[in-house]
């Protein structure tokens, strides 16, 4: 499954970069399943984080690997791909892109491909994705005002 989203940000695209922090990070972690930060290296390449998913009765560790990393004058990204996901996904590649905007401002687009184990359950994820990168949105925004 592909699931694109855009959050416009009216700070320059470096001070957007610099932002991309553990603290960032935090805040961006929704309120279901809570999650532990189990490590956070940060965005660069080669750089890892480690999750542990809280669904009540079981735990789930979801580790990633930052396995790219560019920046040019118009776009900032960084690719997280997991390497160890919980039970419900087969694989994850998210780019993270920060690009430039016409103004002063930064968009900030999460691009992400996702696979279950069963077409089903990939349909029946997507709306889920969608809700949990939605609910970035305002944080973005409140952070980079």
């Amino acid at each position: 499954m592909h699931l694109v989203l855009k959050t416009h940000v009216n700070q320059p695209i470096a001070t957007v970069w610099n932002g991309f922090d553990r603290s960032l990070f935090n805040r961006l972690s929704p309120p279901f399943p809570p999650v532990e930060v189990v490590r956070f290296d940060g965005c660069l390449q080669g750089d890892v984080v480690h999750l542990r998913l809280n669904f009540l009765l079981v735990k789930q560790d979801w580790v990633s690997l930052i396995v790219d990393q560019q920046s040019t004058d118009q776009e900032i990204y960084f690719v997280d791909q997991g390497t160890r996901l919980p039970f419900f996904l087969t694989s994850w590649h998210h780019r993270h892109r920060l690009l430039r905007d016409s103004g002063n401002g930064t968009v900030i687009v999460d691009d992400i491909r996702f696979k279950t184990p069963f077409l089903v359950a990939d349909i029946l994820l997507y709306p889920v994705m969608w809700l949990l990168f939605t609910y970035r949105k305002p944080i973005y925004k409140r952070t980079f005002r």
